[in-house]
């Protein structure tokens, strides 16, 4: 089979659900393409989200630092697919800088912020596994800044 764009493969409809234990489970298709017409300096294309975990591509066209924070509840993966990425932690002090197809992986509880370090557009994949025994709250360790102004969610 062949796929149009981005858009997944699949086969029989019918097959992508199935029951465990007396509940329907249904497996999620995704692809990704970059936003056409970005208008903000940081876009989140959510590409799937179960109750334990949530993958998401950030498009950073400059700069998209975030505040130095941690997740309580939330391991993180991140996967560069485009551009260069730099991720410090506490005190700023440099914890990588990462190119296409580096990734890191950001443990709950651990303080970090990150921003793009090259003038190419950054694409960066997020899949965040979520801990259901801990109270999830994102600890912002200096002003957290004001998202509206600058994210576009897709």
């Amino acid at each position: 089979m062949n796929s149009n764009g981005n858009a997944p493969v699949s086969g029989r409809p019918e097959a992508l659900t199935q029951e465990f234990q007396g509940k329907p489970l249904t497996v999620t298709l995704f692809g990704y393409e970059p936003p056409a017409g970005q208008e903000k300096s940081k876009a989140i294309v959510r590409l799937c989200r179960s109750d334990v975990v949530y993958s998401t591509v950030q498009v950073l066209k400059e700069g998209g630092e975030n505040n130095l924070h941690a997740h309580t509840a939330q391991d993180g993966i991140w996967i560069v697919l485009k551009g260069r990425v730099k991720f410090y932690g506490k005190d700023d002090a440099l914890l990588a800088e990462l190119g296409p197809l580096q990734g890191i992986h950001i443990p709950r509880g651990f303080f970090y912020w990150f921003e793009s370090a090259s003038p190419e557009t950054l694409e960066i994949l997020q899949v965040e596994a979520i801990d259901k025994t801990v109270k999830n709250e994102r600890l912002n360790a200096t002003p957290q800044k004001d998202f509206s102004k600058e994210i576009q969610y897709l």
